[in-house]
């Protein structure tokens, strides 16, 4: 057999293994999310704040941010529930390897260079909870920048978990137009340092 053919039966040989292990970690994340309408609710939400943005008259802007009160409710519970019943998952299974590229099996092979994802999602779920309630006292327009941004990051830990660092953060640009670190630095100071100490930043 020659080089070429062993080489191209490896790479095929590995990009099977890593479907099959990304897969698994879909399913598993898309098992919990399923149940929620936590997607949905997210687009709702980024999608008026985005129209309120752009609007032009002070009193239907306000308007708008009032009526999405209901939405963020709804998402904040939904996501708190969702984080409860995330943290029953086992440890082995929600490990989320830190290495920006998809080695399949990576969070068993380096345990170490791995961070919790119950633990993450909880950040998130709290991170998101307070930005909704506004204890901080924002602006109605600084509030949504806030809140798009820990729903922004909360979609890049998700992507993280179930593909890799340099997939989600590629996502996050083409979707979003904006950054991981932009993203970062733009969440509650109480959220980035929780989320850097946990998957580090």
């Amino acid at each position: 057999m020659d080089i070429f053919m062993l080489a191209m039966l490896v790479a095929i040989a590995a990009h099977m293994l890593k479907s099959k292990y990304q897969s698994r970690r879909i399913a598993l994340l898309g098992s919990h999310l399923g149940k929620y309408q936590i997607e949905k609710l997210m687009e709702t939400l980024t999608e008026g704040y985005m129209r309120a943005l752009g609007e032009s008259d002070g009193e239907r802007r306000e308007q708008i941010f009032n009526l999405l009160g209901s939405t963020e409710a709804s998402l904040c519970d939904q996501l708190n529930r969702f984080s409860a019943e995330f943290s029953k998952v086992d440890e082995a299974e929600a490990r989320v390897s830190k290495l920006p590229l998809t080695i399949p099996y990576a969070d068993k092979l380096f345990p170490t260079a791995t961070f919790d994802l119950r633990k993450a999602l909880a950040i998130h779920a709290q991170g998101i909870s307070q930005a909704a309630r506004n204890g901080a006292n924002r602006s109605p327009k600084a509030k949504a920048f806030t809140v798009s941004a820990e729903l922004f990051l909360l979609q890049h830990t998700c992507h993280w978990f179930c593909k890799s660092k340099t997939i989600a953060s590629a996502r996050m640009l083409g979707r979003q137009k904006t950054s991981y670190e932009q993203v970062v630095n733009a969440v509650a100071p109480e959220t980035r340092k929780a989320y850097c100490a946990l998957a580090g930043c």
